[in-house]
This record gives C-alpha cells, sequence and structure tokens, in this order.
C-alpha cells in the first residue's frame, strides 16, 4: 500500500470536517420548515463533495472500475436524462445534486480507503454522527433550546425531524460497534461504547419505527456474519468486549425509558404504542404508507423508464391521488417533498432501469462485505467488510420506510461509509489516468459543483432576504434570487396581491403555478387578479 499523500490526508481531513458540518448546518427561519434544515446542509454536501474529489483526483495513476461502478455511472446518467424532462426543472436539478455529491463521495472515500485511509474515515465519520445525536439528546432533555432545533417534530436536533436524526443513529450504529470491538487503548473502547448508549437512547426516544427496524436487522448481520460463520466467537478478546457494546444496548433503551424528559408526546404510553404499531398497516402512518405506495405507482405505470424526473414526485403526485389520501394537504400539496420510502421515490422519479441498478448496486455492495469477510480468516483488525454488509443492511431498511439517501446528511454519510469499508481488492478494469482525462475530470467536477455549492448558496440567501425584510422590492428580489422556490413566489404574489397591485402580483403566481401545476393558491391568485 502507497503511503498517503499530503493531499489524500487534506482530504481526508475536508471529509471529516464536512461529516460535523452538514449535522450542524441550519438557519433560524421558522417559515421555510424543512429548507432552513436543508438548504445549508446542501451547501456543506456539495462544498465538501467538490474540494475532496478535486484533491483526490490529481494523484490517481490509473482509473478503476467493477460492476458496481458502472451500476452506479448508469443510475447517475439516468438520473440526469431524468431529469430534463421533468416538470419542475428547479426540484430535478437539486435532488440530481445530492446524488452526484453523494457518489462523488463514494469513489473519493473509496480512493482514500486505499490509500490508508479508511479507518480514520470511519472514526470520523460516526464521531460526526454522534454530534447530531447529542444535539437531539440535548432537546428531550431541555438542555438546548435554541429557533436551530426542530420544534415540530422534536427531538430532531439540527436535523428538522426525529426520524432524519433517528435514520443516520441506525446507519452509523455498526460502525460504532465495530469501533468498540477494534479499540486500540482502554479509553478509545469506553468512548465507543458509551457512545453506542447514547445512539441507542436516542433511537427509542425518537419513536422511529424505521430506525429500530434497521438496529435489528443491522445487528443480526452483523453478529451472525461476525460471531457465527466469521468466528469472532473464537477470539477471547471479541467475546470479552462484545460485551460492553451489548450492555450499552440494553441500557441506552433503559434510561431513555426512565429518565424524565421534556418531550410532549399525546399518548402516555408512547414507546409501547410505536412498538405495537411496527407491523400495523391497517390504519396510523402504516396505512398512509400503503395508500401513498399504491397511488405512486400510478406514476410509474405512467412512465416506466424515466419516470416522473428526480425530485418531481409531490409534483406529480396530487394528480393521481385517491379521496382521503393523508399525503396531501388542503392546498392540493403534498404534506412532504419526497414519498416515504427512497424505493418508491427512484422507482416513481427516476423509472425501472433506474432502479434496478440502484438496488443492484447495493446488493453487490453488501455481497462485497459479506464474501470479504467470509473468505477471511480476518480479525478484530479488519472488521471493514462486516461493517460495510451491515451499514447497506441498514440503510436499505431505514430507505424502505423513508427518505434517506434523497438527503444530504444520510447521502453525505451512506455514500462516505461504503467508499471508505470498501475492500481494497484488485479491479477487474484497469486504465491508465493520463493527464488529460484527469484534468478533464477535475474540470467537470469543479465546474458541477460550483455550480450547486452556488446554486444552494443562492436559495439559502433568498430564504434569508425574505425570512428578515419586509420590504415587496427585497421579497421580490428573493424571489428572482431563487425562482425555484415555490413558497417565495406564492409569499410574493401574496404580498402584492393583499395592496391591490395585481399586476405585479400575476408574474410570482404564474411562476409558482409553473413549478406545481396542480397547486390551488397561485390559481386563486391569479382568478382574483383576473388572469390566468
Amino acid at each position: 500500500m502507497v503511503p498517503a499523500s499530503r493531499a489524500e490526508r487534506l482530504a481526508a481531513a475536508i471529509l471529516i470536517a464536512g461529516a460535523f458540518a452538514v449535522v450542524l448546518a441550519v438557519v433560524p427561519h421558522r417559515t421555510f420548515e424543512l429548507d432552513r434544515f436543508f438548504l445549508p446542509k446542501e451547501v456543506v454536501l456539495h462544498a465538501t463533495a467538490t474540494l475532496v474529489a478535486l484533491l483526490v483526483i490529481p494523484g490517481r495513476r490509473e482509473w478503476s472500475w467493477n460492476r458496481t461502478d458502472l451500476l452506479l455511472l448508469g443510475y447517475l446518467g439516468l438520473t440526469l436524462l431524468s431529469a430534463a424532462f421533468a416538470t419542475n426543472g428547479w426540484l430535478a436539478a437539486r435532488a440530481f445534486g445530492i446524488t452526484w455529491s453523494g457518489l462523488l463521495l463514494y469513489w473519493s472515500a473509496r480512493e482514500l480507503a486505499r490509500a490508508g485511509l479508511g479507518r480514520v474515515l470511519t472514526i470520523g465519520l460516526a464521531a460526526g454522527a454522534v454530534t447530531g445525536v447529542l444535539t437531539a439528546l440535548g432537546q428531550a432533555y431541555g438542555l438546548l433550546d435554541s429557533d436551530l432545533l426542530s420544534l415540530s417534530r422534536a427531538p430532531g436536533g439540527t436535523f428538522g425531524n426525529r426520524n432524519f436524526v433517528a435514520h443516520l443513529a441506525a446507519i452509523s450504529l455498526p460502525v460504532l460497534l465495530a469501533t468498540a470491538l477494534a479499540a486500540r487503548s482502554r479509553a478509545g473502547y469506553f468512548v465507543s461504547v458509551l457512545a453506542t448508549l447514547l445512539t441507542v437512547g436516542l433511537m427509542v426516544l425518537t419513536r422511529s419505527r424505521a430506525a429500530w427496524l434497521a438496529t435489528a436487522v443491522s445487528g443480526v448481520v452483523f453478529l451472525g456474519l461476525g460471531f457465527l460463520p466469521g468466528g469472532l466467537w473464537r477470539d477471547e478478546t471479541a467475546r470479552r468486549r462484545v460485551r460492553g457494546p451489548i450492555l450499552a444496548v440494553i441500557a441506552g433503551a433503559a434510561l431513555a425509558l426512565s429518565l424524565p424528559n421534556a418531550l410532549d408526546w399525546r399518548s402516555d404510553t408512547p414507546y409501547i404504542d410505536t412498538l405495537k404499531g411496527l407491523t400495523n398497516y391497517q390504519e396510523g402512518s402504516g396505512r398512509g404508507r400503503l395508500l401513498q405506495w399504491r397511488n405512486s405507482l400510478a406514476l410509474v405505470v405512467a412512465d416506466p423508464v424515466l419516470g416522473v424526473g428526480p425530485g418531481n414526485w409531490a409534483v406529480e403526485y396530487p394528480a393521481v391521488v385517491e379521496p382521503g389520501d393523508p399525503s396531501l394537504d388542503s392546498e392540493g400539496m403534498t404534506a412532504n417533498p419526497w414519498p416515504s420510502s427512497d424505493w418508491m421515490a427512484v422507482l416513481s422519479e427516476r423509472g425501472i432501469p433506474a432502479f434496478l441498478m440502484l438496488t443492484l448496486a447495493g446488493g453487490l455492495l453488501f455481497l462485497a462485505g459479506a464474501r470479504a469477510w467470509l473468505a477471511g480468516p480476518r480479525g478484530l483488525d479488519d472488521l471493514a467488510p462486516l461493517v460495510l454488509a451491515s451499514t447497506v443492511a441498514a440503510t436499505a431498511v431505514v430507505g424502505a420506510f423513508d427518505a434517506v439517501l434523497l438527503l444530504p446528511v444520510p447521502a453525505l454519510y451512506v455514500w462516505s461509509f461504503a467508499g471508505a469499508l470498501l475492500p481494497s481488492e484488485p479491479f477487474p478494469e484497469r486504465r491508465t489516468a493520463g493527464w488529460r482525462s484527469r484534468a478533464a475530470c477535475a474540470l467537470v467536477v469543479m465546474a458541477l459543483g460550483a455550480a450547486l455549492t452556488w446554486r444552494s448558496v443562492q436559495q439559502v440567501r433568498a430564504m434569508e432576504l425574505i425570512a428578515v425584510w419586509g420590504r415587496l422590492s427585497t421579497r421580490a428580489e428573493a424571489a428572482a434570487m431563487d425562482p425555484g422556490s415555490y413558497r417565495i413566489q406564492v409569499m410574493v404574489a401574496q404580498s402584492y396581491r393583499r395592496r391591490g397591485r395585481c399586476k405585479e402580483a400575476i408574474p410570482f403566481a404564474q411562476q409558482a403555478a409553473g413549478l406545481f401545476p396542480d397547486a390551488s393558491e397561485p390559481r386563486a391568485i391569479l382568478r382574483a387578479c383576473g388572469a390566468r
């Protein structure tokens, strides 16, 4: 193994710093839930991915790829093609950008791992995830009280929703378990066990069924593959050290259930109710998911090849909705900008071929980890393949029930974890990386990364302009700065309409109607102003 260069060490440091920054990035403008959380995080995601890739690319002396890479490239290409035909091009570009930056981090982290930085990356990423967990725990127990925290879906911390922080907690748990087993010092072991306790406690407090199921599945994969066919049970150190994380899981759940907290649940037995509802699809959110998935299949039937476009599920779903669907609000808009499943989102937005490519790529990543671990012999110093298989399993489960890879935080973490944990085995396809190909690749990365980062920065600036300043001229400036924001366009149109200035209101209402053709509010403004 060639020692890591200075540029590669700097890239690893930037990626770890980005992992901390992406969980903490938020602005305090409560009018813009959930975008006040997501847009700053997208800035961090795009900037981190671009900087890391630009530091990694010059040091490559060859391009190497396997079947997983080809599938992911195909998935990325189909995503771009689908975006070109989407109704709402702004949302499509935003969704494509998250996919692009996530995959860029996967390929970059893989190269850094091959340079010997895989362990550093995984520990740094895990520390960033635990930092996010701490913000949610601080909110849950009344230690943190700020407009920067999620107020309507506590304890969401700096994530905007308790489910989102629970997803990251479940995804990072296999890394925490492996870090405890492979700790090189007593202090490192106890820190890892404590982090496990806090992470499990937070997952219990969030009442996220998807996270609970993902933890159970990834735990079975980790302990089943690791200690049975993997043979860790023969290792006395492994048998002794695994007790700590197992006790931490039990203690974390027990403390979460017994300690008084600042959460205001409607039920007197919220955690028991959530446990009972794990497989309940006859009522509540379970029934809502099934109804939403069934209606979303109509979008798949309408365009099975390319889908409705990345990020455009919310635009097209109202056209196929059935009466009584809880996914819609009173204005004819979806309550959330994505369906309650990564699987359904990819299938309906990007088409069946893209869905199959992403699914097969995930399956190959899981098999790469499982096969490398079982091919052994491997011990506590080489748990990465086992952790990879467990992490992919956790991601697949939470992605089946909620939006995960569609969002900036898990996109950064999941793809970075996958790249850092992938076994560094010889790739079947190799080609010399000449300076021309590296320069061309760097130019594409720099141009696209700069555009995506600048676009996200402009969206944050527009949100701040309209939230802080009340002048109509400033609001119009914000609308021009972010023409893809339905909420801003409607707010400006309403402001002009209330002042009787329909001539100025009409262009903004028309812009909003073009973004979401089935939304009722822009049409109401246009009717009131005598326009279409």
